[in-house]
Formats: structure tokens, sequence, C-alpha cells
């Protein structure tokens, strides 16, 4: 991992205290953790525990600590479901100084809604669950009062998961929930389809699936160490009159897969919308 962002985690005093270990919150404190971040320095707020969250409690993780036991905060990260936020926020409370930084990976969550539930300074942002293997993708905005410091703090929190991008504009987080927060599942969807058109061609099932499988794998590795844009190397896999070209007329049709994923995204961002309220 890249040394501005370790440098960066690991200059800042003060407890990191993450509330909520699942899933996103659970490859965030993995991150952390190859990031350089000692056991001293991180506390975890999480009802149900983990195997691998017990295990790191008997090397002296905090657990569920109080206030009184973290002392001054980082910054308060906060991974729980959206619908538990409201709950959530009454425990949480008490950890946060006006100027804590809180970063919150919540779909939907406004800052308003964060900094009227918590306060201190808030963060917002959207990672992916390709975060799991350090390869995510998260897309952040800043609350007005939130100091390049902290955004730098923010920054190196997220990075530890994979890239990051900031945005100026809170209203661009329900597009950006849609695309790259939910798009895994997209991706996923593709290699399901795909598996099941190869069987329905006539393949073997496990081999359809194996096929269709590191089909999308390699393709989405070979876009991401490639300098050539999405639809240069569509291009070049597609022959004038080949079989590419007559896939590519009925996925690329009036009713094909642009036309579908547009009415999909819209559909994700007025959920996320939803989400808020």
């Amino acid at each position: 991992m890249a040394d501005d962002f370790t440098t960066a985690l690991n200059r800042i005093d003060g407890t990191i205290l993450l509330a909520g270990a699942g899933k996103m919150g659970g490859a965030m404190l993995t991150g952390w953790l190859n990031a350089g971040v000692g056991l001293s320095r991180l506390a975890v707020i999480e009802l149900h525990l983990s195997d691998d969250l017990r295990k790191l409690a008997a090397l002296d993780l905090r657990i569920n600590p109080t206030a009184a036991e973290t002392g001054p905060l980082a910054a308060l990260v906060i991974a729980v479901k959206p619908q538990t936020f409201d709950e959530a926020a009454k425990l949480l409370k008490p950890f946060v100084a006006p100027s804590t930084l809180v970063v919150s990976i919540m779909a939907g969550m406004t800052i308003a809604r964060l900094g009227g539930g918590v306060g201190g300074t808030v963060v917002r942002a959207m990672p992916n669950t390709p975060a799991a293997i350090g390869r995510g993708m998260t897309v952040a905005v800043a609350a007005p009062g939130v100091s390049n410091d902290q955004r730098a703090f923010a920054n190196a929190l997220l990075r530890a998961t994979g890239a990051v991008e900031w945005v100026n504009d809170e209203a661009l987080m329900d597009a950006v929930t849609a695309v790259s927060g939910s798009g895994p599942a997209y991706i996923f969807l593709l290699a399901e389809t795909l598996a099941q058109a190869g069987i329905d061609a006539g393949l073997p099932a496990d081999l359809a699936v194996k096929i269709a499988r590191e089909t999308v794998a390699g393709s989405g590795e070979l876009l991401h160490q490639s300098d050539l844009d999405a639809a240069t190397l569509r291009k070049n896999v597609t022959s004038p009159g080949g079989t590419t070209a007559a896939a590519l007329d009925v996925l690329m049709g009036k009713e094909g897969m642009q036309q579908l994923m547009t009415q999909a995204i819209a559909a994700a961002t007025r959920r996320s919308k939803e989400l808020a309220k």
C-alpha cells in the first residue's frame, strides 16, 4: 500500500472508532490493520461479534468501549445499516465533540442528518464491496466545516480499501451510490446471466459458470490495467461481421443494455434519495 495514506493514518493522534463491523466495516478495519495501524489506536462498536473480531479482541482490540475508555477520537467511522442509524446515533453521540471527524459509509444518509444525529464535522462516503480485497471504489463529499487536515485523514481512512474520489456537490451521491455502490451487483449479474446463456446454448453448467466467471474477472482486470477506455477495448474485440458484432447488435440495440442500465441507475438513484428521508 502506498506510503501517502499509511503515513497519514499513523500520524494522527487519538482513537479511530468504527461503529459497525459487518462486510464493509470489517473490510475497512482490515485495511487499516494492513496499513499498519496498531490495535491500540482502534476500537469497535459491534453487537454481533464475528470470529475475527473475537480474535482481535483477544489481542487487545477494544470492543464496545465507553466514551471514557476511548478518550478523544481521531475519527468516528459509521458503518451501520442506514435503517438502524437513528438508534445507533443515541449510542454514538457521547463519543463526538464538535470538532470530531465523522465519516459515514451509509447509503442515502445525508450530511445534515448525520450532523443532527451525532454531531461533529462530517464526511459522507460511498464505498463498494471490492473493498474487501483492497480494490474498492469510494466517492466522498465533505461538509463545509471539515478542515483540510481532516479531509486528508478521511481520505487516508478510505484509501485503505481502494481508490477514492471526491465531489463537491452532495446531490451527486445518490447517483454515485447507484453506479459504484450498487455496481458490483450488476457485474455479478452479468456473470450469472452470461453463464446461464451459455447453458442455454448447450454448454455443461460447470463449464459455462467457469468461463463466464473468468471472462468477467479477466476483462475487469484488463480494463483496470489498460490505458484504453472501455469503448476502445470493446471495439478491439469486435471484428466487422463476426460473432462479437452479431451479439453486440442485440446488446446495443434499441432495447439493449444501455437502455436497461439507464433505467436501472435511475431506479437505484431514486431509492437512494428515498433512504435519506
